[in-house]
């Protein structure tokens, strides 16, 4: 099964309490009880996020943080790939050079095409529709399930 980590889905999470903060600046505590989660997870998000620009950290007493655009304008791609890196379903995905199986293997150009389509619908979904529930699917997407 293909996840994102629970420390991506944590900073999609941080990021969505900050987007939805309009502009006010919050500390890592008041966020990390806000989304439910640790002071030192919250803490380390932070710094991965500010260190992508998607948040601006301020210092002192009434120090925090605060998202560097609109909700609508960052896109759920954007955390993944601050928190994870590049989107991609295979290593060999990304770069060459990094799979054993490189000089053996036809399947590089096909994954390339796979983790586009993947990085393409990420990009599609801002924080300000994670925010918002979403509308019912009365279309599921079926994927074949095999019976170990």
């Amino acid at each position: 099964m293909l996840r994102i980590s629970k420390l991506t889905d944590y900073a999609i999470m941080v990021m969505v309490e900050l987007s939805q903060s309009r502009g006010e600046v919050i500390s890592a505590q008041a966020l990390a009880e806000r989304c439910g989660l640790e002071l030192p997870t919250v803490s380390k998000l932070l710094k991965l996020l500010t260190r992508s620009e998607l948040v601006q950290s301020f210092r002192g007493v009434n120090g925090g943080y605060r998202v560097n655009r609109p909700s609508a304008d960052i896109s759920v791609a954007e955390v993944i790939a601050a928190i994870e890196g590049p989107i991609a379903m295979t290593e060999c995905s990304v770069d060459t050079g990094l799979c054993q199986q490189e000089d053996n293997c036809n399947l590089r150009s096909n994954w390339q095409r796979i983790s586009l389509a993947v990085a393409e619908a990420m990009q599609q979904v801002t924080l300000a529709e994670m925010a918002r529930p979403a509308p019912a699917v009365t279309d599921s997407l079926k994927i074949a399930t095999f019976n170990a």
